[in-house]
């Protein structure tokens, strides 16, 4: 089993001009082409069973439109989560809706949507997501496409791990991008899962094996950031760094399976 806990695709009539504006802004090709069947199709050319889609609202207008749209792309391996605005007025009620669509959680990305993670205004949110059994994943650490400052840090992180002991949060990137070091310094042995989206071959291969081994690979989600990597080369890069079988085969697929609810 197999599940990349972190990819991202648009609607048909959207995905070329947004990965367009998303590719020059960050200086990244995609490597495919941000729609769902294109996903897919990567998906089966490297046996990969589930992806977990992760849509942002940039705005707060965007919330019920692209929960609608994260909830209709469900299916044939794709599962989704839905996102809220930290400004949308009626985020409880969102919420609920959210949870009622199926969808399994919610994608935060606070550079985008320019908030601190550890503003006490979020906890009211943070809160009651949790107590409807939804998941949260943040964007965590540098974005390459956006400038300082950078709203998730690991020292953030640590705050909220503290505030919020044993709520399902994942911090995308092997838990802040490029800022590894913090990562290893307040992270590591925290509740926080870390994903390993866009990370891998940019972290050095001995660290990385630090901090899955250290923080416990039970808490470690194989992810790529799709279209801004190859799902298949992503495998091999984790395959590399000879975990071991059981460490393996939990951040492959077995750890999301178990935080999703997913039969094996």
């Amino acid at each position: 089993m197999i599940v990349d806990f972190h990819v991202h695709c648009f609607t048909d009539e959207l995905a070329a001009k947004a990965v367009k504006i998303l590719s020059e802004r960050a200086d990244i090709p995609p490597r495919v082409d941000g729609t769902a069947q294109g996903i897919k199709d990567s998906m089966r050319s490297s046996n990969i069973d589930y992806s977990v889609l992760l849509p942002i609202a940039t705005k707060p207008s965007q919330t019920e439109v692209i929960n609608n749209w994260a909830a209709s792309a469900c299916g044939d391996g794709i599962i989704s989560f839905g996102s809220i605005h930290p400004d949308y007025t009626d985020w409880k009620k969102e919420l609920r809706r959210i949870k009622d669509l199926g969808l399994k959680g919610i994608k935060l990305h606070p550079d985008y949507q320019l908030f601190y993670i550890d503003d006490k205004r979020m906890y009211p949110i943070y809160e009651y997501l949790f107590s409807l059994g939804l998941v949260l994943v943040f964007h965590a650490g540098k974005d390459i496409g956006l400038p300082e400052p950078y709203h998730c840090t690991p020292d953030r992180l640590y705050k909220l791990a503290c505030d919020f002991k044993g709520a399902n949060i994942v911090a995308a990137h092997m838990g802040g991008f490029s800022l590894w070091d913090d990562v290893e310094r307040y992270l590591v042995g925290t509740d926080i899962y870390l994903d390993t989206s866009f990370s891998l071959g940019r972290i050095s291969d001995e660290q990385a094996i630090r901090i899955i081994m250290n923080h416990g690979y039970e808490k470690v989600l194989f992810a790529t950031d799709s279209p801004w990597t190859d799902q298949g080369e992503e495998i091999d890069k984790l395959r590399k760094l000879k975990l071991g079988t059981e460490a393996e085969n939990a951040i492959l697929g077995m750890n999301a399976c178990k935080l999703l609810d997913v039969k094996i």
